[in-house]
């Protein structure tokens, strides 16, 4: 992996809250143009870590830099500059426009008065095209599937155009068909636009199709890499109680035992 390309670089962290650790001894380091996902068990603590290298929380312990920059270095306008977060967290503005919200995105660009520029309209455009909002820009968010409304979230995030994006269970609440053109179109935003783009997700088949790493949460070794290195060397086989369902590893799928 190229050092200078390296966009965020994790070592030995330990994260959680004042009285209680959640996990440890996480490391790995993601360079520009990759899809990631972080996968684990419920409580594991994948929407903890990826709060905490969002700079929402504070880390127990250890290193995170963005941009090669300590993160806790960094100003909120700095951090708003170079990540872009998407969490699970229901949204106070579903009465404005998709147009409206996914123009927020770019407010870490403006000056104090918010004044939109030709540049700032260009990527708004760019993002409504890109997650295919165009017949949708007029509407209320309130009046959106979950599904397209998830597209708007992301949209907002490519707007604000980041190295780095983050989300939080991007595929939660859709159909199988919705799920795989959520994680198609941040295989596009992180190929063809080369932005790093990290998203815990509980569809760890599907995952490991779409993927360029993935980092397990173990509570124990908290292994990363590429998904067919991560099946070689078994880390997917004992995720679960291995007497409810079994990895089938030429398939890259859990299958239910019966």
């Amino acid at each position: 992996m190229d050092v200078k390309n390296q966009i965020l670089t994790v070592d030995n962290l330990s994260i959680g809250y004042p009285s209680i650790t959640v996990a440890k001894n996480i490391s790995f380091a993601l360079e520009k143009g990759s899809l990631c996902a972080i996968v684990g068990i419920n409580g594991i603590g994948k929407s903890t870590l990826l709060r905490t290298l969002g700079g929402l929380q504070s880390k127990k312990s250890g290193e995170i830099r963005v941009d090669d920059h300590p993160l806790e270095s960094l100003s909120p306008l700095q951090l708003a500059q170079k990540r872009s977060v998407v969490l699970t967290e229901k949204t106070t503005s579903k009465n404005l426009t998709v147009q409206e919200l996914i123009a927020l995105g770019r407010q870490p660009h403006t000056n104090w008065l918010g004044k939109l520029t030709k540049k700032d309209r260009s990527r708004i455009e760019k993002s409504i095209n890109t997650f295919l909002l165009d017949k949708l820009r007029h509407k209320k968010c309130h009046e959106l599937s979950d599904g397209q409304f998830q597209r708007v979230l992301i949209a907002r995030a490519m707007a604000q155009d980041t190295s780095l994006i983050l989300l939080d269970e991007p595929t939660t609440h859709l159909d199988l068909h919705h799920k795989v053109q959520i994680l198609k179109l941040l295989q596009e935003l992180a190929h063809e636009q080369h932005k790093t783009i990290l998203f815990t997700t509980h569809e760890i088949d599907l995952a490991i199709q779409t993927c360029d790493f993935m980092l397990i949460l173990d509570g124990n070794q908290n292994p990363f890499g590429e998904p067919c290195q991560l099946i070689e060397a078994k880390h997917f086989d004992s995720l679960f109680p291995s007497e409810m369902v079994q990895f089938d590893a030429k398939t890259g799928t859990y299958k239910v035992k019966k």
